[in-house]
C-alpha cells in the first residue's frame, strides 16, 4: 500500500473540519475509507498537519546501545564465533538475540571474517563440477 498524497489528505480534512461534511460522506466522494478520513481528521486537529507519518524501517537495531561491548568481544578474542557471541550478550547483558540478529549487525559495520584464505586453483585435479 502506498502513501495517499498531501492534497488528497488536505481536501478531505478540509471538507470534515470547515464544511462540516460526515466522514462517510466525505470518505464516500474521494473514494477513500471513512476511517481514513477520521484518521487524517484526528490528526489534523491535533497537530496542525496532515503529512504522512515515516514509512519503513527506521534501521536501529537492538544490539546497538552494546556495539563497544560487541567490538571489544572481537577485538578480544579475533576468532569468537556468533554463537559464542549470542552466548555472551545473554549472560552478561542480558540481551537475547538470533545469529542472524548479530551477523546483519555486524555485516552492517563492515566486519566479515573469512575462516580461510582463498586457495589457487589446482592444475592436478579439476576444480569445477560443470563439464565444458
Amino acid at each position: 500500500m502506498r502513501t495517499l498524497s498531501e492534497d488528497l489528505r488536505l481536501r478531505a480534512v478540509r471538507l470534515v473540519v470547515e464544511d462540516g461534511l460526515s466522514l462517510r460522506a466525505v470518505g464516500r466522494r474521494l473514494c477513500i475509507g471513512e476511517a481514513t478520513v477520521g484518521r487524517w481528521a484526528r490528526q489534523y486537529r491535533r497537530t496542525g498537519s496532515v503529512a504522512a507519518r515515516p514509512r519503513g524501517n527506521p534501521g536501529r537495531s537492538r544490539l546497538d546501545p552494546h556495539e563497544g561491548y560487541i567490538l571489544g568481544l572481537i577485538e578480544d578474542r579475533a576468532d569468537i564465533t556468533l554463537a559464542e557471541m549470542v552466548e555472551r550478550l545473554d549472560a552478561d547483558h542480558d540481551v537475547r538475540v538470533q545469529l542472524s540478529t548479530l551477523w546483519s549487525f555486524l555485516r552492517k559495520r563492515g566486519l566479515t571474517y573469512k575462516k580461510r584464505p582463498r586457495t589457487r586453483a589446482s592444475r592436478a585435479a579439476k576444480t569445477s563440477s560443470s563439464a565444458g
